[in-house]
């Protein structure tokens, strides 16, 4: 058995989960997500618990064993409590601008870069500009918008100029010795 697989998962007070066929549906004050999941992993709920099973012992059933679990417990932690990415911008002039659900970059290109956040995530941006902040209720959309932001920009290697995740700590390589 799957460690990770055969916990169950605690529905807190204000969140609502069904099952229907093949499809998990997780309702909760922040929004309703829902998951279709593969016919090898079967979903209970009972008695506000959520397990997850397994049909066989083969070994895909058994590594989507633990996935679903985890998928589903993320789907029920996100409606509930909600997810936050930092990201942090370093660099001389390297700024970020909110306006609706677009964000502008401006990240020593020739032209300022746009990216739309999709429906769900939202961002703000502290007063310096340098700060971003990125909420949502799905924690796979949100890590992947938070991807594809620092890969606008990615930190040098050298001067760690770019976007970079809060608290992320990079190894700077040394420049040149030069002559002596």
């Amino acid at each position: 058995m799957s460690r990770i697989g055969k916990k169950p998962i605690a529905i807190p007070d204000g969140v609502s989960v069904s099952v229907s066929d093949r499809t998990i549906k997780v309702k909760g004050q922040k929004g309703e997500l829902s998951w279709n999941f593969p016919e090898s992993i079967g979903v209970s709920v009972n008695d506000g618990l959520i397990t997850v099973s397994r049909a066989s012992d083969l070994k895909t059933d058994r590594a989507l064993h633990g996935l679903a679990r985890s998928l589903i417990s993320n789907m029920v932690t996100g409606v509930s409590k909600g997810y936050q990415k930092n990201l942090e911008i370093a660099g001389v002039g390297y700024r970020a601008q909110v306006s609706g659900n677009k964000i502008t970059f401006t990240l020593g290109y020739s032209h300022p870069v746009e990216m739309q956040l999709p429906e769900g995530i939202s961002a703000t941006v502290d007063p310096k500009q340098v700060q971003i902040t990125l909420t949502g209720i799905d924690k796979q959309l949100l890590g992947q918008v938070a991807a594809s932001m620092r890969a606008l920009r990615p930190p040098d290697a050298y001067k760690g100029k770019g976007v970079r995740y809060a608290g992320q700590r990079l190894k700077l390589k040394v420049g040149k010795a030069g002559k002596k």
